[in-house]
């Protein structure tokens, strides 16, 4: 066999290793043990004492995760670029690999974004963040009429409330900002409310369609659209593995039928041969 015909075989052995549970197994535990110790690493103490032992495995992990990645640009190739999941791996490994030391030494933190990996290893995990990135458009609609409604709000506290109030709400800047912690529901009422209040009586009549609109209700808006988004995350890909079962069906109802009609060739064909047969042995009688 040639070199050539060899490399698809290769790939493809390269390819069902990595596609194994096991492995993938393996590699959910090596995240899940290097987050521990990247965590680990925070402690001075746990340092002091094991420090060199700690560096180690990780360095050990991180050239597994590397030797993964290397593996499945081999068997994928161009596939793997196009798989979006399969870049974000890509990403996080190649900034662990970045030297950590002169203007760079900021992106040792980085390492820890290694944890996410566990988003593309886990499917619910990913199943989550697909239903989160197909409702970004929905939010961004939703986080617009947020914004619109804080500007309004903030604008009229800032008319209303600056002079006696300046430290909430003498510019628009703090008064967006005294608006999201009421949105929050953080010491809105005993720490802004009711003191506000105390000099303008009727402040109630400001604070509490603002909470019912910014809070209760926009807040309630992102929630259903998150679940929708799931819901129809859901959907989709249990109509991808209906349409998946189904076509593996239809290919081996017509694997199936030619079968039966090369079964139905060789019958006629034994029957052919059988025939003359039998005229001679009649004959020779």
């Amino acid at each position: 066999m040639s070199a050539t015909a060899s490399a698809p075989t290769l790939r493809m052995k390269v390819a069902k290793f990595l596609e194994d549970s096991t492995v993938s197994k393996v590699i959910i535990c090596l995240i899940i043990i290097n987050a521990i110790i990247l965590g680990m690493e925070t402690s001075k103490g746990l340092m002091a004492s094991y420090g060199q032992l700690l560096l180690t495995i990780d360095s050990i992990i991180l050239w597994i995760f590397v030797i993964e990645i290397l593996l499945k640009l081999y068997a994928y190739r161009l596939k793997f670029w196009k798989d979006p999941w399969s870049i974000f791996d890509f990403a996080v490994v190649a900034i662990a690999l970045i030297p950590s030391s002169g203007p760079l030494s900021v992106l040792r933190a980085l390492r820890v974004l290694r944890v996410l990996r566990l988003l593309t290893m886990v499917p619910s995990m990913r199943r989550v963040v697909g239903a989160l990135l197909a409702a970004i458009p929905g939010l961004g609609s939703i986080a617009l009429v947020l914004m619109i409604v804080y500007y309004v709000f903030a604008v009229i506290a800032t008319k209303l409330f600056s002079e006696s109030y300046p430290e909430w709400f003498g510019t628009l800047g703090d008064s967006l900002y005294t608006l999201f912690q009421i949105m929050t529901l953080e010491s809105w009422s005993m720490g802004i409310s009711r003191p506000v209040m105390e000099t303008f009586p009727y402040a109630w009549a400001f604070f509490i369609p603002f909470i019912l609109v910014a809070t209760f209700t926009m807040l309630n808006l992102f929630i259903a659209i998150i679940v929708n988004a799931m819901q129809s995350y859901t959907e989709n890909e249990n109509q991808n593995t209906r349409q998946a079962i189904k076509a593996s069906q239809i290919h081996i109802e017509e694997d199936l039928h030619l079968q039966i009609e090369a079964l139905h060739q060789d019958i006629k064909e034994l029957k052919a041969l059988i025939q003359p047969n039998n005229q001679s042995n009649s004959k020779g009688h």
